[in-house]
């Protein structure tokens, strides 16, 4: 991720873009009626945007066909859920397609499914599942963008060893091989991020509390936790 223009084969990059399909425009959907419902939403939905689109511009190269970086969807997807973050995910994907050549239209539904539909529902389920066993916020997203983002290169690892199966081993194979060599820099990739996103987050309870509150994020009564 980002896979990069004519990479995969033209079946396997129809078939992701038709899976993508369904989570963007349940995103839009949800995307309208949290900016219709919320219009002071605007200003922190551009925030979360931003902050994917440049910390997903940070490529560092891993594989032929593709590179590693951060994601930046576990922000989003903590403050608006996973649906919203499958538009901005994948609205950011297109602008880099067509801006800065990474990735490609016709890769533009595999990375999507990647990096704007399962990073942040891996990462927000994350968040969840440790938010109910009462950990700290703080503790939480980072664990949330952690996941986000780790999860986007598992399954980027899915598509290419699907496409490209190891002659010997197979899909098992090639995942193993595809798996190993991005894990040398997303590890830490994702802990870096992981570490970032809880300064926005802090810098977002100063700034941005009302908005934190008002999306669920924090409440009055649980303030002294939260930080």
């Amino acid at each position: 991720m980002h896979i990069a223009e004519g990479y995969l084969p033209p079946v396997h990059a129809a078939a992701w873009s038709v899976a993508a399909a369904p989570f963007v425009v349940h995103g839009v959907r949800a995307l309208t009626r949290e900016v219709r419902a919320n219009p002071e939403s605007t200003l922190l939905l551009g925030a979360s945007g931003a902050f994917t689109f440049v910390l997903s511009a940070l490529k560092l190269p891993s594989v032929t066909g593709s590179c590693s970086h951060p994601t930046g969807t576990g922000l989003g997807a903590i403050l608006f859920r996973p649906p919203v973050m499958a538009v901005l995910g994948t609205i950011t994907l297109l602008f880099q397609a067509l801006l800065l050549a990474h990735g490609g239209l016709t890769t533009l539904g595999a990375n999507a499914f990647s990096m704007a539909i399962v990073g942040p529902w891996a990462g927000y389920g994350a968040y969840r599942l440790l938010r109910r066993c009462a950990a700290p916020l703080m503790v939480s997203v980072f664990f949330g963008a952690f996941v986000a983002d780790l999860s986007t290169y598992c399954v980027t690892s899915v598509q290419l060893a699907l496409a490209f199966p190891d002659p010997g081993s197979g899909v098992a194979g090639a995942l193993a091989k595809f798996g190993g060599i991005f894990a040398v820099t997303q590890v830490p990739l994702a802990v870096s991020e992981g570490l970032l996103t809880v300064l926005v987050m802090r810098l977002l309870m100063q700034s941005s509390k009302g908005d934190l509150a008002r999306l669920g994020v924090v409440s009055v009564r649980k303030e002294a936790v939260a930080r």
